[in-house]
């Protein structure tokens, strides 16, 4: 998570206290490099709730208000367990830093999220959902149509609307490792966008994913199209068609975008 504009202007009036995760050791609510910053009656981000991050709210508000600080040098340990309330049984070490408006130049580089790159072409119902369920997730979200006047006017920050018409000519110029989302309005649409993706695919071996929203029956049509253009069955496989995780019933925008983002996110590893 980011800070929004509000916490930055927060921070150039008022001191806060920054929370690390430093390490971590065993099961644990929240990775290392997770953060939190604590003002003295507000909370941006979490490290994982829980017991031990209200003790860790505690010790930062009172640093606040004149406690002496843990040593920044030696972060503190709390071990995940009946002391805390808590049965995960794991320890995590958190570093406790004193912030201000001095700061915000290095927080600004430092506490950006590391954006993974999606290509969304399509921007129908679906695609406007999916949109809207990406959002709230650290990627950055290249959206393609060849259509005009498609895109929404409330767009999330990291969204970038693009017309391209042909719309798979938008291809070659998405960053490395995008995951590519395929649902445009036209199936011919589709099939053009799925064997650019390829092409690039057996060039670079740079998109790790390439799904395709449709049926079984629609993939057994384009494969049999594809394989006409010469592409193997080995380049065909990295295809993934129908999309989504399985298992989740429903066929409205919304429901099929949360399956999508899921599936998305099983492909980070």
């Amino acid at each position: 998570m980011a800070l929004d504009d509000a916490a930055w202007g927060r921070l150039a009036l008022e001191d806060a206290v920054l929370v690390e995760v430093e390490r971590t050791q065993g099961s644990v609510p929240r990775e290392a490099g997770t953060w939190m910053l604590v003002f003295a009656e507000a909370l941006v981000c979490t490290i994982g709730g829980g017991h031990l991050e209200y003790q860790a709210i505690a010790t930062a508000r009172a640093m606040l208000a004149g406690a002496p600080s843990p040593d920044a040098a030696a972060p503190v340990r709390y071990a995940l367990g009946p002391s805390l309330g808590q049965c995960c049984g794991g320890v995590v070490h958190l570093r406790y830093t004193r912030v201000g408006v001095a700061d915000v130049p290095q927080l600004r580089t430092r506490l950006a999220p590391r954006r993974w790159p999606v290509a969304l072409f399509g921007g129908g119902h679906v695609g406007t959902a999916l949109a809207r369920v990406l959002s709230a997730l650290p990627c950055s979200l290249a959206w393609i149509d060849s259509r005009d006047g498609i895109f929404p006017t409330d767009l999330a920050a990291h969204t970038v609307c693009e017309h391209s018409d042909p719309v798979h000519q938008a291809v070659p110029s998405l960053a490395p490792g995008t995951r590519v989302v395929i649902m445009s309005f036209s199936h011919a649409e589709d099939l053009e966008v799925v064997a650019a993706c390829l092409a690039r695919q057996r060039q670079q071996g740079d998109l790790p994913y390439v799904g395709l929203i449709g049926s079984v029956t629609k993939w057994a049509t384009f494969r049999h199209r594809l394989q006409a253009r010469g592409f193997t069955e080995a380049e065909l496989d990295h295809v993934t068609c129908p999309i989504g995780v399985p298992g989740i019933r429903g066929k409205e925008p919304e429901v099929i975008a949360v399956a999508i983002a899921a599936q998305l996110l099983q492909s980070l590893g």
